[in-house]
């Protein structure tokens, strides 16, 4: 079974990804209180822990998660194309899965390669907009719908 293994936000712009154990997610504010968590297309992004696993090994390297600068990192599952329209239900919260996170130069600058190694096979997570407010914790029981349900 899947499951949330960590959630990070940053204040400040280019700032350190803070960790935490839990977070109110919200439709105005995304993460916490992450700076760019206001509502779009990429208001939260999540990070798959094999995937990111992936990306490290073709590095030869373990890097902290927090590295790619993802609000939520789940174990259990991998995206890809395919998950583009589906919601990522994790405990109460419902993100709807818009696309993909593009590895950019920042990663570059984080480890050399890092960019590269995110490139393939959607290694470099998802883009999510907040469907509904609710608190996370880490250990929450993650699942993929085909579409929104009540709650």
């Amino acid at each position: 079974m899947a499951s949330l293994l960590g959630i990070s936000y940053k204040v400040v712009k280019r700032g350190p990804m803070l960790e935490t154990s839990n977070a109110l997610v919200t439709t105005t504010t995304g993460v916490a209180q992450d700076i760019f968590g206001k509502p779009s297309k990429r208001q939260v992004t999540v990070l798959s822990a094999e995937q990111w696993q992936q990306a490290c090994d073709h590095l030869n390297i373990d890097l902290p998660w927090t590295t790619r600068r993802s609000n939520l990192l789940i174990e259990g599952l991998q995206f890809g194309a395919d998950s583009v329209g589906k919601v990522l239900n994790i405990g109460e919260l419902q993100l709807h899965i818009t696309g993909e996170t593009d590895p950019c130069k920042k990663m570059e600058l984080a480890q050399p390669g890092l960019e590269t190694a995110l490139t393939p096979d959607w290694r470099g997570g998802i883009t999510c907009r907040v469907l509904n407010d609710a608190n996370i914790n880490i250990g929450d029981t993650v699942h993929l719908t085909e579409q929104l349900t009540l709650i």
